[in-house]
Protein backbone atom coordinates (compact mmCIF):
# COMPACT_ATOMS: atom_id res chain seq x y z
CA UNK A 1 0.00 0.00 0.00
CA UNK A 2 1.00 3.55 -1.29
CA UNK A 3 1.72 4.92 3.09
CA UNK A 4 2.53 8.68 1.14
CA UNK A 5 -0.26 11.00 3.31
CA UNK A 6 -1.35 13.61 1.03
CA UNK A 7 -3.84 15.05 3.01
CA UNK A 8 -4.56 16.56 6.44
CA UNK A 9 -7.51 17.20 9.09
CA UNK A 10 -7.91 20.72 8.31
CA UNK A 11 -7.02 23.84 10.58
CA UNK A 12 -10.49 25.76 9.75
CA UNK A 13 -11.97 29.20 10.56
CA UNK A 14 -15.46 29.01 10.82
CA UNK A 15 -18.00 31.73 11.25
CA UNK A 16 -18.64 33.11 14.73
CA UNK A 17 -21.61 32.41 16.14
CA UNK A 18 -23.84 35.24 15.84
CA UNK A 19 -23.43 36.11 12.53
CA UNK A 20 -26.25 35.68 9.73
CA UNK A 21 -24.85 32.50 8.02
CA UNK A 22 -28.05 33.05 4.99
CA UNK A 23 -25.84 35.95 4.03
CA UNK A 24 -22.16 35.09 4.96
CA UNK A 25 -23.08 31.88 2.55
CA UNK A 26 -22.76 32.86 -1.45
CA UNK A 27 -22.36 30.64 -4.24
CA UNK A 28 -18.99 29.41 -5.82
CA UNK A 29 -17.66 32.45 -7.72
CA UNK A 30 -17.58 30.36 -11.14
CA UNK A 31 -21.22 30.18 -11.78
CA UNK A 32 -24.00 32.25 -13.23
CA UNK A 33 -20.96 34.03 -15.06
CA UNK A 34 -23.86 35.19 -17.99
CA UNK A 35 -26.18 35.75 -15.80
CA UNK A 36 -25.42 39.02 -13.56
CA UNK A 37 -29.18 39.90 -12.43
CA UNK A 38 -28.21 36.22 -9.79
CA UNK A 39 -25.50 38.16 -8.41
CA UNK A 40 -26.99 41.55 -8.23
CA UNK A 41 -29.54 39.80 -6.02
CA UNK A 42 -26.95 38.70 -3.95
CA UNK A 43 -25.71 41.66 -3.67
CA UNK A 44 -28.95 43.08 -2.14
CA UNK A 45 -29.49 39.84 -0.11
CA UNK A 46 -25.89 40.35 1.63
CA UNK A 47 -26.03 44.20 2.13
CA UNK A 48 -23.19 45.55 4.12
CA UNK A 49 -23.59 42.26 6.61
CA UNK A 50 -20.14 40.17 7.33
CA UNK A 51 -20.70 37.40 4.37
CA UNK A 52 -17.72 36.13 1.85
CA UNK A 53 -19.24 37.78 -0.98
CA UNK A 54 -16.69 40.57 0.40
CA UNK A 55 -13.73 37.89 -0.07
CA UNK A 56 -14.38 36.47 -3.15
CA UNK A 57 -14.71 37.53 -7.11
CA UNK A 58 -17.63 36.80 -8.81
CA UNK A 59 -16.34 35.85 -12.72
CA UNK A 60 -19.21 37.19 -13.77
CA UNK A 61 -17.02 41.07 -13.15
CA UNK A 62 -13.93 39.07 -14.89
CA UNK A 63 -14.16 41.58 -17.47
CA UNK A 64 -14.86 44.96 -15.43
CA UNK A 65 -12.41 47.86 -15.72
CA UNK A 66 -12.15 47.99 -11.66
CA UNK A 67 -10.96 44.52 -12.01
CA UNK A 68 -7.81 45.69 -9.73
CA UNK A 69 -10.08 47.58 -7.34
CA UNK A 70 -12.16 44.93 -6.45
CA UNK A 71 -9.32 42.66 -5.96
CA UNK A 72 -7.69 45.07 -3.38
CA UNK A 73 -11.34 45.57 -1.53
CA UNK A 74 -11.32 41.70 -1.66
CA UNK A 75 -7.52 41.60 0.95
CA UNK A 76 -9.06 44.57 2.96
CA UNK A 77 -12.11 42.55 3.10
CA UNK A 78 -10.49 39.65 4.48
CA UNK A 79 -8.22 41.86 7.08
CA UNK A 80 -11.26 43.64 8.26
CA UNK A 81 -13.00 40.19 8.90
CA UNK A 82 -10.13 38.72 10.78
CA UNK A 83 -9.81 42.30 13.02
CA UNK A 84 -13.31 42.66 13.73
CA UNK A 85 -13.58 38.75 14.87
CA UNK A 86 -16.35 37.42 11.95
CA UNK A 87 -14.13 34.10 12.51
CA UNK A 88 -13.09 31.73 14.81
CA UNK A 89 -10.96 28.61 15.08
CA UNK A 90 -12.21 24.96 14.38
CA UNK A 91 -9.54 21.97 14.16
CA UNK A 92 -10.38 18.83 12.76
CA UNK A 93 -12.49 17.66 10.46
CA UNK A 94 -15.70 18.27 9.68
CA UNK A 95 -19.08 16.30 8.26
CA UNK A 96 -20.97 19.03 5.71
CA UNK A 97 -24.25 17.91 4.74
CA UNK A 98 -25.70 19.50 1.83
CA UNK A 99 -29.48 19.44 1.20
CA UNK A 100 -30.08 20.05 -2.12
CA UNK A 101 -33.50 21.65 -3.80
CA UNK A 102 -34.90 18.66 -4.59
CA UNK A 103 -34.44 16.96 -1.05
CA UNK A 104 -31.41 14.84 -1.80
CA UNK A 105 -28.84 15.00 1.14
CA UNK A 106 -25.37 14.88 0.01
CA UNK A 107 -22.51 14.23 2.53
CA UNK A 108 -18.82 15.31 2.56
CA UNK A 109 -15.55 15.86 4.81
CA UNK A 110 -13.38 18.91 4.96
CA UNK A 111 -10.06 18.32 4.32
CA UNK A 112 -6.82 19.90 3.51
CA UNK A 113 -4.71 18.55 0.76
CA UNK A 114 -1.15 18.42 0.35
CA UNK A 115 -0.40 20.39 -2.84
CA UNK A 116 3.05 18.61 -3.40
CA UNK A 117 1.15 15.50 -3.87
CA UNK A 118 -1.40 17.40 -7.14
CA UNK A 119 0.17 18.15 -10.51
CA UNK A 120 -2.33 19.33 -13.16
CA UNK A 121 -0.61 18.48 -15.99
CA UNK A 122 -2.23 16.13 -18.73
CA UNK A 123 0.38 13.54 -17.93
CA UNK A 124 -0.10 13.52 -14.36
CA UNK A 125 -0.20 10.20 -12.39
CA UNK A 126 0.14 12.14 -8.94
CA UNK A 127 -2.47 11.25 -5.91
CA UNK A 128 -4.51 14.17 -6.54
CA UNK A 129 -5.28 14.23 -9.82
CA UNK A 130 -7.33 16.39 -12.65
CA UNK A 131 -9.95 14.99 -13.93
CA UNK A 132 -10.25 17.60 -16.76
CA UNK A 133 -8.02 19.93 -19.16
CA UNK A 134 -6.26 22.78 -17.55
CA UNK A 135 -6.38 25.84 -19.42
CA UNK A 136 -3.10 27.53 -17.54
CA UNK A 137 -4.28 31.38 -18.83
CA UNK A 138 -7.33 30.98 -16.83
CA UNK A 139 -5.14 30.44 -13.68
CA UNK A 140 -3.61 34.08 -14.27
CA UNK A 141 -6.77 36.26 -12.86
CA UNK A 142 -7.07 34.12 -9.82
CA UNK A 143 -3.76 34.27 -9.15
CA UNK A 144 -4.43 38.28 -8.76
CA UNK A 145 -6.71 37.02 -6.07
CA UNK A 146 -4.88 34.38 -4.05
CA UNK A 147 -1.77 36.31 -3.90
CA UNK A 148 -2.03 38.70 -1.08
CA UNK A 149 -5.08 36.64 0.26
CA UNK A 150 -5.14 36.35 4.16
CA UNK A 151 -7.57 33.45 3.71
CA UNK A 152 -8.84 30.64 1.00
CA UNK A 153 -12.30 30.08 0.72
CA UNK A 154 -12.78 27.14 -0.74
CA UNK A 155 -15.56 25.99 -3.09
CA UNK A 156 -13.68 22.76 -4.22
CA UNK A 157 -14.90 19.46 -4.78
CA UNK A 158 -13.05 16.32 -4.62
CA UNK A 159 -14.04 13.10 -5.45
CA UNK A 160 -13.10 9.92 -3.73
CA UNK A 161 -13.41 6.55 -5.18
CA UNK A 162 -14.45 4.72 -2.26
CA UNK A 163 -17.66 1.58 -3.42
CA UNK A 164 -17.58 0.27 0.30
CA UNK A 165 -18.50 3.94 2.01
CA UNK A 166 -16.12 3.59 4.34
CA UNK A 167 -14.82 7.25 5.20
CA UNK A 168 -17.38 9.37 5.08
CA UNK A 169 -20.19 7.29 5.79
CA UNK A 170 -19.41 6.07 9.11
CA UNK A 171 -19.44 9.74 10.17
CA UNK A 172 -22.85 10.51 8.53
CA UNK A 173 -24.38 7.17 10.57
CA UNK A 174 -23.01 8.16 13.86
CA UNK A 175 -24.43 12.24 12.82
CA UNK A 176 -26.66 12.24 16.02
CA UNK A 177 -23.72 11.61 18.25
CA UNK A 178 -21.51 15.00 16.78
CA UNK A 179 -20.78 17.99 17.88
CA UNK A 180 -22.95 20.44 15.94
CA UNK A 181 -20.53 23.15 13.95
CA UNK A 182 -23.43 25.53 12.13
CA UNK A 183 -26.88 24.67 10.53
CA UNK A 184 -28.00 27.27 7.86
CA UNK A 185 -30.66 27.94 5.12
CA UNK A 186 -28.63 28.97 1.79
CA UNK A 187 -30.02 31.79 -0.31
CA UNK A 188 -31.94 31.87 -3.51
CA UNK A 189 -32.89 28.59 -3.84
CA UNK A 190 -29.57 26.90 -2.70
CA UNK A 191 -31.19 24.28 -0.23
CA UNK A 192 -29.54 24.12 3.15
CA UNK A 193 -25.64 23.33 4.65
CA UNK A 194 -25.01 21.74 8.31
CA UNK A 195 -21.80 20.67 9.59
CA UNK A 196 -20.47 18.74 12.59
CA UNK A 197 -17.32 17.85 14.14
CA UNK A 198 -16.65 14.08 14.85
CA UNK A 199 -14.82 13.22 18.12
CA UNK A 200 -11.46 12.10 18.01
CA UNK A 201 -12.01 7.94 17.42
CA UNK A 202 -14.00 8.66 14.41
CA UNK A 203 -11.57 11.20 12.98
CA UNK A 204 -9.10 8.98 13.51
CA UNK A 205 -11.15 5.86 11.22
CA UNK A 206 -12.08 8.68 9.17
CA UNK A 207 -7.91 9.45 8.10
CA UNK A 208 -7.53 5.43 8.54
CA UNK A 209 -10.06 4.34 5.71
CA UNK A 210 -9.03 7.54 3.77
CA UNK A 211 -5.25 6.00 3.49
CA UNK A 212 -6.71 2.70 2.84
CA UNK A 213 -7.73 4.79 -0.91
CA UNK A 214 -4.15 4.54 -1.44
CA UNK A 215 -3.88 1.11 -2.29
CA UNK A 216 -2.43 1.01 -5.42
CA UNK A 217 -3.02 -3.01 -6.18
CA UNK A 218 -6.77 -2.72 -5.45
CA UNK A 219 -7.23 0.31 -7.43
CA UNK A 220 -5.70 -1.22 -10.54
CA UNK A 221 -7.84 -4.16 -10.16
CA UNK A 222 -11.01 -2.09 -9.58
CA UNK A 223 -10.62 -0.11 -12.33
CA UNK A 224 -8.73 -2.90 -15.27
CA UNK A 225 -5.74 -1.16 -14.76
CA UNK A 226 -2.25 -2.70 -15.11
CA UNK A 227 -0.37 -3.97 -12.14
CA UNK A 228 1.50 -1.37 -10.98
CA UNK A 229 -0.56 1.23 -12.13
CA UNK A 230 -0.60 4.65 -9.65
CA UNK A 231 -3.71 4.95 -7.71
CA UNK A 232 -6.04 7.83 -7.96
CA UNK A 233 -6.33 9.00 -4.19
CA UNK A 234 -8.32 12.08 -4.64
CA UNK A 235 -9.93 13.01 -8.21
CA UNK A 236 -11.03 16.34 -8.94
CA UNK A 237 -14.55 17.21 -9.44
CA UNK A 238 -15.57 21.12 -9.37
CA UNK A 239 -13.18 23.50 -9.04
CA UNK A 240 -9.99 22.54 -10.96
CA UNK A 241 -8.80 25.84 -11.81
CA UNK A 242 -8.69 27.16 -8.42
CA UNK A 243 -7.15 24.18 -7.12
CA UNK A 244 -4.65 24.76 -10.40
CA UNK A 245 -4.35 28.42 -8.81
CA UNK A 246 -3.22 27.48 -5.32
CA UNK A 247 -0.66 24.58 -6.66
CA UNK A 248 0.81 27.85 -9.11
CA UNK A 249 1.02 29.98 -5.89
CA UNK A 250 2.51 27.54 -3.94
CA UNK A 251 5.43 26.78 -6.55
CA UNK A 252 5.56 30.65 -6.48
CA UNK A 253 6.32 30.94 -2.71
CA UNK A 254 8.18 27.56 -2.57
CA UNK A 255 10.48 29.20 -5.19
CA UNK A 256 11.06 32.34 -3.46
CA UNK A 257 11.84 30.74 -0.59
CA UNK A 258 9.04 29.30 1.51
CA UNK A 259 9.66 25.73 3.65
CA UNK A 260 7.54 23.21 4.00
CA UNK A 261 5.24 24.10 6.72
CA UNK A 262 3.75 27.46 4.82
CA UNK A 263 0.41 27.02 5.09
CA UNK A 264 -0.12 27.77 1.29
CA UNK A 265 1.30 24.44 0.86
CA UNK A 266 -1.92 22.94 1.43
CA UNK A 267 -5.68 23.39 -0.18
CA UNK A 268 -8.78 22.93 1.53
CA UNK A 269 -11.86 21.48 -0.22
CA UNK A 270 -14.75 19.35 0.61
CA UNK A 271 -14.61 15.07 -0.09
CA UNK A 272 -17.23 13.83 -1.53
CA UNK A 273 -17.58 9.98 -2.85
CA UNK A 274 -18.57 9.48 -6.30
CA UNK A 275 -20.37 6.17 -5.51
CA UNK A 276 -22.84 7.93 -2.60
CA UNK A 277 -26.20 8.30 -4.59
CA UNK A 278 -26.86 11.79 -3.79
CA UNK A 279 -23.97 12.99 -6.27
CA UNK A 280 -25.60 13.48 -9.51
CA UNK A 281 -23.54 14.26 -12.63
CA UNK A 282 -25.16 17.04 -14.65
CA UNK A 283 -23.43 18.14 -17.86
CA UNK A 284 -22.02 21.77 -18.97
CA UNK A 285 -23.79 23.39 -21.86
CA UNK A 286 -21.73 25.57 -24.08
CA UNK A 287 -23.15 28.87 -24.91
CA UNK A 288 -21.71 31.22 -27.81
CA UNK A 289 -21.92 34.38 -27.96
CA UNK A 290 -21.48 37.25 -30.50
CA UNK A 291 -22.56 34.64 -33.86
CA UNK A 292 -21.67 36.05 -37.10
CA UNK A 293 -23.43 33.88 -39.73
CA UNK A 294 -25.34 30.23 -39.60
CA UNK A 295 -23.84 27.80 -37.57
CA UNK A 296 -25.51 24.89 -38.99
CA UNK A 297 -23.58 25.70 -42.01
CA UNK A 298 -20.67 25.85 -40.08
CA UNK A 299 -21.14 22.10 -38.36
CA UNK A 300 -21.98 21.14 -41.38
CA UNK A 301 -18.24 22.47 -42.74
CA UNK A 302 -16.64 21.62 -39.38
CA UNK A 303 -17.77 18.04 -39.61
CA UNK A 304 -18.38 17.31 -43.45
CA UNK A 305 -20.55 14.22 -43.82
CA UNK A 306 -20.87 12.63 -40.30
CA UNK A 307 -23.13 15.46 -39.49
CA UNK A 308 -26.99 15.36 -39.48
CA UNK A 309 -29.16 17.91 -38.21
CA UNK A 310 -32.84 16.86 -37.34
CA UNK A 311 -35.50 19.16 -35.96
CA UNK A 312 -37.30 19.01 -32.91
CA UNK A 313 -40.10 20.56 -31.47
CA UNK A 314 -39.13 21.58 -28.02
CA UNK A 315 -36.06 21.35 -25.15
CA UNK A 316 -38.12 17.61 -23.80
CA UNK A 317 -37.94 16.26 -27.31
CA UNK A 318 -34.65 17.31 -27.69
CA UNK A 319 -33.57 15.66 -24.39
CA UNK A 320 -35.13 12.62 -24.94
CA UNK A 321 -33.70 12.73 -28.11
CA UNK A 322 -30.13 12.76 -27.13
CA UNK A 323 -30.72 10.01 -24.61
CA UNK A 324 -31.54 7.70 -26.85
CA UNK A 325 -28.91 8.12 -28.98
CA UNK A 326 -27.00 4.82 -29.30
CA UNK A 327 -23.33 4.83 -27.82
CA UNK A 328 -21.17 4.67 -31.97
CA UNK A 329 -22.18 8.60 -32.26
CA UNK A 330 -21.45 11.67 -30.64
CA UNK A 331 -24.67 14.17 -30.08
CA UNK A 332 -25.81 17.62 -29.10
CA UNK A 333 -28.39 19.76 -29.25
CA UNK A 334 -28.47 23.09 -31.08
CA UNK A 335 -30.45 25.76 -29.23
CA UNK A 336 -31.03 29.67 -31.33
CA UNK A 337 -33.01 32.41 -31.17
CA UNK A 338 -36.73 31.80 -31.89
CA UNK A 339 -36.80 28.07 -30.59
CA UNK A 340 -34.73 26.65 -33.47
CA UNK A 341 -33.91 23.36 -31.88
CA UNK A 342 -32.16 20.45 -33.94
CA UNK A 343 -30.34 17.59 -32.83
CA UNK A 344 -26.66 16.83 -33.89
CA UNK A 345 -25.51 13.68 -34.54
CA UNK A 346 -21.82 12.95 -35.40
CA UNK A 347 -21.36 9.66 -37.43
CA UNK A 348 -18.06 7.50 -37.57
CA UNK A 349 -15.75 9.51 -34.79
CA UNK A 350 -13.36 7.80 -32.38
CA UNK A 351 -14.86 5.44 -29.81
CA UNK A 352 -13.14 6.61 -27.40
CA UNK A 353 -13.59 9.83 -27.51
CA UNK A 354 -16.41 12.06 -25.80
CA UNK A 355 -18.93 13.49 -27.32
CA UNK A 356 -17.87 17.01 -25.68
CA UNK A 357 -14.46 16.53 -26.78
CA UNK A 358 -15.53 16.54 -30.43
CA UNK A 359 -18.29 19.72 -29.81
CA UNK A 360 -15.30 21.29 -27.89
CA UNK A 361 -13.19 21.54 -30.98
CA UNK A 362 -15.91 22.72 -33.08
CA UNK A 363 -16.39 25.60 -30.25
CA UNK A 364 -12.78 26.81 -30.45
CA UNK A 365 -12.73 26.46 -34.40
CA UNK A 366 -15.47 28.51 -34.25
CA UNK A 367 -14.16 31.37 -32.26
CA UNK A 368 -10.56 31.01 -34.05
CA UNK A 369 -12.47 31.84 -37.69
CA UNK A 370 -13.89 34.64 -36.34
CA UNK A 371 -17.89 32.99 -36.51
CA UNK A 372 -18.05 33.59 -32.96
CA UNK A 373 -17.09 36.02 -30.15
CA UNK A 374 -16.31 33.76 -27.28
CA UNK A 375 -17.99 30.83 -25.39
CA UNK A 376 -19.04 30.81 -22.11
CA UNK A 377 -20.28 27.42 -20.00
CA UNK A 378 -23.73 27.25 -18.69
CA UNK A 379 -25.46 24.82 -15.77
CA UNK A 380 -29.27 23.62 -16.73
CA UNK A 381 -30.95 22.94 -20.04
CA UNK A 382 -33.96 26.11 -19.24
CA UNK A 383 -30.56 28.57 -18.49
CA UNK A 384 -28.99 27.74 -21.63
CA UNK A 385 -32.35 27.75 -23.77
CA UNK A 386 -32.90 31.48 -22.21
CA UNK A 387 -29.71 32.39 -22.69
CA UNK A 388 -29.35 31.17 -26.27
CA UNK A 389 -32.41 33.19 -27.73
CA UNK A 390 -30.74 36.57 -27.38
CA UNK A 391 -29.36 37.93 -30.61
CA UNK A 392 -26.11 36.74 -31.78
CA UNK A 393 -26.16 33.99 -29.44
CA UNK A 394 -26.39 30.00 -29.58
CA UNK A 395 -26.08 26.76 -27.48
CA UNK A 396 -24.35 23.54 -27.45
CA UNK A 397 -26.88 20.98 -25.73
CA UNK A 398 -24.97 18.38 -24.28
CA UNK A 399 -25.83 15.22 -22.41
CA UNK A 400 -24.27 14.06 -19.09
CA UNK A 401 -21.78 12.04 -18.49
CA UNK A 402 -22.06 8.72 -16.11
CA UNK A 403 -20.12 9.24 -13.16
CA UNK A 404 -19.54 5.61 -12.98
CA UNK A 405 -17.32 6.25 -16.48
CA UNK A 406 -15.21 8.87 -14.41
CA UNK A 407 -12.46 7.49 -12.38
CA UNK A 408 -11.63 4.21 -15.10
CA UNK A 409 -11.65 7.07 -17.94
CA UNK A 410 -9.29 9.27 -16.21
CA UNK A 411 -6.51 6.36 -14.93
CA UNK A 412 -6.68 5.21 -18.13
CA UNK A 413 -6.75 7.65 -20.58
CA UNK A 414 -5.68 11.03 -18.68
CA UNK A 415 -8.00 14.67 -18.20
CA UNK A 416 -10.98 14.66 -19.82
CA UNK A 417 -11.29 17.87 -21.95
CA UNK A 418 -12.32 21.37 -20.46
CA UNK A 419 -15.91 21.70 -18.66
CA UNK A 420 -17.36 17.82 -19.77
CA UNK A 421 -19.09 17.45 -16.36
CA UNK A 422 -20.51 19.10 -13.15
CA UNK A 423 -21.34 17.91 -9.88
CA UNK A 424 -25.25 19.06 -10.14
CA UNK A 425 -26.57 22.13 -11.94
CA UNK A 426 -25.81 25.37 -10.43
CA UNK A 427 -27.93 25.55 -7.47
CA UNK A 428 -26.32 22.84 -6.36
CA UNK A 429 -22.40 24.17 -6.32
CA UNK A 430 -20.60 24.53 -3.21
CA UNK A 431 -21.11 27.70 -0.96
CA UNK A 432 -18.30 29.35 0.60
CA UNK A 433 -19.09 29.12 4.46
CA UNK A 434 -15.13 27.55 5.50
CA UNK A 435 -12.09 29.66 5.72
CA UNK A 436 -8.62 28.87 6.57
CA UNK A 437 -5.34 31.22 6.74
CA UNK A 438 -2.61 30.75 3.66
CA UNK A 439 -0.34 33.50 5.18
CA UNK A 440 1.79 32.34 8.56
Amino acid sequence: MNTVACFRAPRLLLPRQGLDLTRWCVIACDQYTSEPAYWSRVAGEVGDAPSTLHMIFPEVHLAADDKALRVERIHEAMRRGLAQGWLRGHDGLVLVERRLPDGRVRPGLMLELDLEHYDYAASSQSLIRPTEGTIVERIAPRLQVREGAELELPHILVLIDDPGGTVIEPLAAARAHLQPLYDTALMLHGGRVAGWAPDAALQAQALQALHALADGPAFAARHGLPAGAPPMQFAMGDGNHSLATAKACWERLKAGGAGPAHPARWALVEVENIHDPALEFAPIHRLLLGVQGDLRDALRAHFGSRVQLIEQPDIAALRSALAAQPRSVHAAGLVQAAGRLALVVLHDMPAAQLDVASFQGFVEAAIAGGLAREVDYVHGDEALAQLASAPGAAGLHLATLGKSELIARVAQHGPLPLKSFSMGEADEKRFYLEARRIRP
